[in-house]
């Protein structure tokens, strides 16, 4: 689009609110859902990475490997590269790569492996003696991981929670640019593409004001947390 000299065709702040407000709603859609996955995936990951690990309940180096490797090319990638690299395997599972459930795949494939790092991090800080303690005390392998390692890293999980959130919102917004709708779409469709600077504002604050309340919560549940 070539503008004229001094033509502004800018969204007017009155109509703002109308694409806004969808876009925002289709934002945490896509995080919502990707993050119930990355829970579901990635905490057992994680779990098995520390335990595996030399400073786990059952070591096993080869299994460590394997993981490890996993989780390393999972966060090598950058997002951009990650989701069109991927985009005949987001073709395979959703039928196709543009919209809402072409986003969740990749932003998926990609926050998987980085709450996973974040939950060995959180368990490997548990003190060894209060694993030792549970141990002695007769504790299986799954009571040990549920009432120690779980319980005594509750604080740091829901640091890891909070990180990993704020992580899918970016991600969400790079996923825009396959068409996937919510606040990084509208930027780019209204804000780039059209010159629209009213949009490009709103979309900025709007994403500065999310993370900001994320964090914020996100500090309050690891202080509540917090024995």
């Amino acid at each position: 689009m070539i503008l004229a000299a001094g033509e502004d065709f800018s969204t007017p702040w009155a109509n703002v609110p109308d694409l806004l407000l969808p876009a925002y709603g289709q934002t945490w859609l896509m995080v919502g859902v990707t993050m119930v996955l990355v829970l579901l995936i990635g905490t057992p990951v994680g779990i098995a990475l520390h335990n595996t690990s030399d400073f786990g309940l059952f070591p096993d180096p080869r299994i460590f490997r394997v993981l490890n490797t996993i989780v390393n090319v999972g966060r090598s990638l950058p997002f951009l590269i990650l989701m069109t690299a991927i985009i005949p395997f987001t073709r395979f599972v959703v039928g196709t790569t543009i919209g809402i459930a072409a986003a969740i795949v990749p932003m998926t494939v990609a926050g998987v492996p980085f709450f996973a790092r974040l939950v060995q991090n959180a368990l490997r800080d548990v003190r060894s003696d209060v694993t030792d303690m549970g141990q002695v005390s007769g504790g299986t392998h799954v009571q040990l991981i549920r009432t120690v390692q779980l319980s005594e890293a509750l604080p740091a999980l829901g640091g890891a929670l909070t990180v990993n959130l704020i992580a899918m919102i970016e991600y969400s917004a790079i996923a825009g640019s396959i068409g996937a709708g919510g606040v990084g779409n509208l930027a780019i469709t209204y804000g780039y593409n059209r010159f629209d600077h009213n949009i490009m504002i709103a979309t900025v604050i709007t994403l500065i004001i999310t993370v900001q309340a994320v964090q914020f919560a996100g500090d309050r549940l690891v202080k509540a947390l917090t024995r």
